[in-house]
């Protein structure tokens, strides 16, 4: 299953030469993988209350090719196998059939002491 989030390049998301600056890929994905869990069944709100939250453990990103401000790109999300603890995610950022960035990220979920929790049963549900 992957989930498609639409992304527009805003002027604020460019740099000086122009481009969208490194670190914005980083939003684009995050805000991505905010939208598919919330379409997995995920109340990260609740969850919260419950003392669960995500936290990115680790990431591996491929700055591919540029883009520019005013394109229209597509952030596709989907898993990859992980654990009952850590959730491992595939991002690719598109303009067209253009692969502009892609990365690897591994998320875990933590108490709000910061000690490591089992995904919760929505999300593993997910990963076979």
């Amino acid at each position: 299953m992957t989930h498609q989030f639409p992304i527009r390049v805003y002027y604020e998301d460019t740099d000086l030469a122009g481009i969208v600056y490194y670190a914005n890929y980083l939003k684009f994905i995050e805000r991505a993988r905010s939208e598919w869990v919330r379409e997995l069944g995920v109340d990260q709100v609740q969850m919260k209350a419950d003392g669960l939250v995500f936290a990115v453990r680790r990431v591996e990103a491929d700055y591919l090719l540029p883009a520019k401000y005013d394109d229209e790109l597509v952030v596709h999300t989907s898993m990859e196998p992980g654990s009952g603890a850590r959730l491992v995610v595939r991002q690719v950022v598109m303009r067209g059939d253009a692969v502009l960035f892609s990365a690897i990220v591994t998320i875990i979920c933590m108490t709000l002491e910061g000690a490591v929790a089992r995904l919760p049963a929505v999300i593993r549900r997910f990963m076979h």
